[in-house]
């Protein structure tokens, strides 16, 4: 075991020496030299080794290094000893050494010491000495181990050898792999580099082709710019002159039409001056007097005579002056009409003169004929008074009903005819005008009087207040727009009037039309009307004219046949519609009085809600009662009263219930007990179905006690849309 140490000691102190250290280099790879070409070149023992050796071994060393050498090496004792050329490859890390017995083995300190003086001896005769090993020029024999010891420092050596020759390999595998990684990121690392340049100056050419273009836009621009600019001068030059052409060419036209207009009115003056002088000597021969007229007359014709004559020479000498060519001036015109008018006059006042001696002549032979007839006539009078007021004593004691309405009712009714009747004579001058701007302006107003009506519907709240501010506009005389025109009654002195009569008579044609065919379009036209009767009263009292004119049943009045009436006229007055086709037929003229019917039922239960006007209604629930009362008053017309008085209960009974409960439901138990019979005795059986839907709703009111509202009646949401 001690040899053993002592082996690994040497090793030890081989590898620690400056000759067993192998020393690498990063630029062998680079310059192509092999690492391990040091491993794999032939070595030698230097002196130093070979003094250890002798000292520590006492057997005599072989004379060749090499293990197969059987010869051995007697001459160690000098330090200038050449080495030994050696058959194999051996380590330059290792010495080959002699096993070495504990006894004989000097100290470790001493072998070191004596170490430094040889590698000193050494390196001062480094210049003479040649370390480098010597090639064998005879190929080496086979390998013979001396001894156990020696084979074994020569296996140590060799696994040494294998050891550090296998370190060496994985060092150079790992450098090796580490310079491939290197090189590979220095690669990428340059490539990435390269990608970027070429994409710097790939930007850089697209910045430069770029602003070139930009450059190249920007003239492009600049230059259409001008062109534009040139362009619009150009228009505008072109421009004026058309327009100073234009203005050369319409003054030109307009001193051309005066010419022609101061012609054709040289020529109308003309004619209108000979039409004048021969009306002026027409007139003068019908003052000439006539054998007829002259006939017990007192009248003094010379006068006239006279004067006639005078004005016939004043426009013979009109004529004459213009006679030369030239046309009548205005002054000559004025003269002329004067001279007519004053002529006329002449012949209007002979006329009266001579009609006033003729009705005074007439007056006296009627007064003489009148007052023979007086005494005649008085007696036959009081004979027919007498007879009719004991025929309506009977009939009333019989029947109970009357034929017409009250007296107090019939008042009501003609003073609103005539309210009507005055109003349409107030606007009658602009009714039948034949002045153009007058009949346009009258076109404009009827159109902005009716068409709002027209448009009237249940589709918004708001929709309904702006038709019902336009109409109030309208009558109140402030500037309102229709059909893109602004119109104003303010245009004419008798344009309120020809407003309010168009405005009425279209609502009630709108409820004898409209009404007839939606029921429901009832209230939305009755709310309207309903407000505008009350800020405006004589529209109001004018669609009462109209409704009672269409339908007189809504009085209710039964107009009775005059003497002398033809059957058609009297059919017009009950509300037929007559034509050259003759009569309209019962459904026709029954669907529109219900609808006119529906319509007041509507306005008397309706108030317009965004009215500031306090207190009660114009025409409220109030009239609905007298109507019905009155209606229950008259003898039943057969299929009228019962189609009236179901509609009017439709629609209004609802609200006469709440007003009048109590009183309501004795009223209508009055119309199914008593009433009712009344009605159906006088309908026929092809006229039953008015009578079936009566008896159905007077049934079904009185079973339940209640009545439904009337579909169609217009709710606190809808005012909200």
């Amino acid at each position: 075991m001690a040899a053993d140490s002592l082996r690994w000691d040497t090793l030890e102190a081989l590898k620690n020496s400056s000759k067993g250290k192998l020393k690498y280099s990063p630029d062998w790879l680079e310059k192509g030299e092999d690492i391990l070409a040091g491993c794999k070149e032939v070595t030698s023992l230097s002196p130093l080794s070979g003094a250890i050796l002798k000292r520590l071994s006492p057997r005599p060393l072989l004379k060749n290094c090499s293990l197969g050498s059987p010869i051995r090496d007697t001459s160690l004792s000098t330090s200038e000893d050449v080495p030994l050329c050696s058959s194999a490859p051996i380590s330059p890390h290792h010495t080959l050494t002699s096993p070495l017995s504990p006894a004989t083995s000097p100290p470790l300190a001493s072998i070191e010491s004596e170490e430094k003086v040889n590698e000193d001896k050494l390196e001062n005769s480094h210049s003479t000495v040649d370390l480098s090993p010597v090639p064998c020029s005879t190929p080496p024999p086979a390998i013979s181990l001396l001894s156990p010891r020696a084979s074994q420092m020569a296996g140590c050596i060799r696994i040494c050898e294998e050891k550090h020759r296998s370190k060496a390999k994985a060092e150079l595998s790992l450098r090796q792999e580490l310079q491939e990684r290197l090189v590979a990121t220095v690669a990428s690392r340059e490539s990435e580099q390269l990608k970027r340049f070429e994409e710097f100056m790939e930007l850089k050419q697209r910045q430069e082709y770029q602003s070139v273009r930009d450059m190249v836009e920007k003239d492009t621009q600049e230059t259409l710019g001008r062109q534009e600019k040139l362009k619009e001068e150009h228009r505008h030059r072109m421009k004026i002159l058309n327009l100073r052409l234009r203005e050369a060419e319409q003054q030109r036209l307009r001193e051309a039409e005066l010419e022609k207009q101061r012609l054709v009115e040289g020529r109308d003056r003309l004619r209108t001056l000979n039409a004048i002088q021969e009306e002026v000597l027409q007139l003068n021969q019908l003052l000439e007097p006539s054998s007829s007229t002259q006939t017990g007359l007192t009248v003094d014709h010379t006068s006239y005579i006279t004067r006639g004559n005078q004005l016939c020479s004043q426009v013979s000498e009109v004529v004459r002056t213009t006679a030369e060519g030239q046309f009548p001036s205005v002054e000559d015109m004025t003269v002329a009409e004067r001279a007519l008018q004053e002529m006329r006059s002449l012949l209007r006042a002979l006329q009266e003169g001579v009609a006033h001696a003729q009705e005074r002549k007439k007056k006296e032979q009627e007064k003489e004929e009148e007052m023979k007839k007086q005494a005649e006539l008085k007696a036959q009078q009081e004979e027919q008074k007498k007879s009719a007021a004991a025929s309506a004593k009977e009939k009333s004691r019989k029947q109970g009903l009357q034929n017409s309405a009250e007296e107090s009712t019939l008042k009501w009714y003609k003073e609103l005819q005539e309210t009507a009747n005055q109003c349409a004579q107030a606007f009658e001058d602009l009714n039948n005008t034949k002045d153009m701007q007058t009949k346009k302006l009258r076109m404009e107003l009827q159109k902005a009087a009716t068409i709002p009506v027209s448009q009237i519907s249940s589709i918004s709240g708001s929709q309904l207040k702006e038709i019902f501010d336009k109409i109030d506009k309208l009558l109140s005389g402030r500037p309102t727009v229709s059909g893109g025109k602004s119109v104003s009654t303010s245009h004419h002195p008798h344009g309120l009037e020809y407003v309010s009569y168009k405005l009425a008579e279209k609502f009630v044609k709108q409820g004898e039309e409209e009404v007839a065919s939606h029921h429901e379009a009832a209230f939305p036209i009755a709310v309207v009307a309903s407000g505008i009767w009350e800020l405006h009263p004589k529209v109001g009292d004018l669609i009462l004219a109209h409704l009672h004119k269409k339908c007189p049943y809504s009085v209710p009045h039964y107009p009775p046949m005059k003497d002398g009436t033809s059957m058609e006229e009297y059919q017009r007055i009950l509300g037929y519609r007559v034509d050259e086709s003759g009569v309209e037929v019962q459904d026709s003229f029954l669907k529109r009085m219900s609808g006119m019917i529906r319509l007041y039922a509507a306005i008397i239960q309706l108030r317009w809600p965004h009215s500031n006007k306090q207190g009660p209604d114009p025409h409220g629930l109030n009239h609905g009662w007298r109507w019905l009362a009155q209606m229950l008053n008259m003898e039943p017309l057969a299929d009228v009263t019962a189609t009236l008085l179901f509609d009017f209960l439709e629609v209004c009974g609802n609200a006469l219930m709440k007003q009048y409960q109590g009183q309501f439901w004795k009223l209508l138990l009055l119309i199914k007990e008593e009433y009712f019979p009344r009605i159906k005795a006088v309908t026929s059986a092809g006229q039953m179905g008015s009578v079936t839907r009566l008896n159905q709703f007077l049934e079904n009111s009185l079973r339940k006690k209640q009545i439904d509202p009337p579909k169609g009646q217009l709710t606190s949401s809808f005012w909200r849309s």
